[in-house]
């Protein structure tokens, strides 16, 4: 009888081409022909046993390879389909509250039970949770600290680097920082190198107390540290700690 029933919307099934790989009762990793981005993208038959993900069979090599936990034996019969896409339907279908579950042991997710509120799981607990009155994170969240480049002039993009250092290696320029958005806060550790006294000539765009630069620390493998907000036009001075010791 032909298939009575709504067809796929979206997402596509691909039987993969492993014609190319020898089940000998030793090998567990073989081609896949392609890249998988999770192994809940394939559906697995060994020998006419659908396999699970996560605990039968993991990817390996970057999602080119799918290695089993047990080697399959000699002349085993192994059919694999990707699924990809989102298969069933539209992703706009109203899921009132329910989980949706990202990973193969089911403990990190994402779900809306509460009104208003997005709840952000990951391993099992909440990690951030959105609401209409505020975001709220239960782990720490910070900017990993980056290294910027010494040179005569000092480049800082603060978007991809809002937390930056840099080791000082002669007289410099701080260039104004780039690709700020307005109401940003950004921090800078400026350090003085095994030499010290180094100087810093900071670009017209920060401004600061007084409306006048700070003199740096001169002591060597010491750090200036400054942080600013902007305001769509300037980097402005919202504090400092001069002459750190660093180690």
């Amino acid at each position: 009888m032909a298939y009575i029933g709504q067809s796929i919307k979206n997402g596509t099934f691909s039987v993969l081409d492993t014609s190319g790989n020898t089940y000998n009762g030793s090998n567990t990793t073989f081609n896949l022909g392609t890249q998988v981005g999770s192994a809940a993208q394939l559906l697995v038959s060994h020998d006419g046993v659908i396999q699970k993900a996560g605990t039968d069979y993991t990817l390996a090599t970057g999602g080119t390879q799918i290695t089993f936990t047990t080697a399959p034996a000699s002349g085993a019969s192994i059919f694999i389909v990707e699924i990809s896409g989102a298969v069933g339907g539209p992703m706009n279908t109203d899921i009132n509250g329910a989980e949706f579950i990202l990973d193969v042991d089911g403990d990190s997710s994402i779900t809306a039970d509460t009104d208003d509120q997005i709840d952000f799981k990951a391993g099992g607990t909440d990690r951030f949770v959105l609401s209409s009155a505020n975001a709220k994170f239960n782990v720490g969240a910070y900017n990993a600290e980056a290294t910027l480049t010494d040179a005569s002039t000092i480049a800082w993009d603060v978007s991809t680097s809002p937390v930056a250092k840099v080791t000082l290696g002669a007289n410099r320029t701080l260039g104004a920082g780039t690709n700020a958005q307005t109401g940003q806060f950004v921090s800078l550790l400026i350090i003085q190198d095994g030499t010290g006294s180094r100087t810093v000539t900071f670009n017209a765009a920060y401004e600061f107390t007084e409306d006048t630069a700070p003199t740096l620390t001169t002591t060597a493998a010491k750090g200036d540290l400054f942080v600013f907000r902007y305001n769509g036009s300037k980097f402005l001075e919202v504090g400092r700690n001069l002459n750190l010791t660093l180690s």
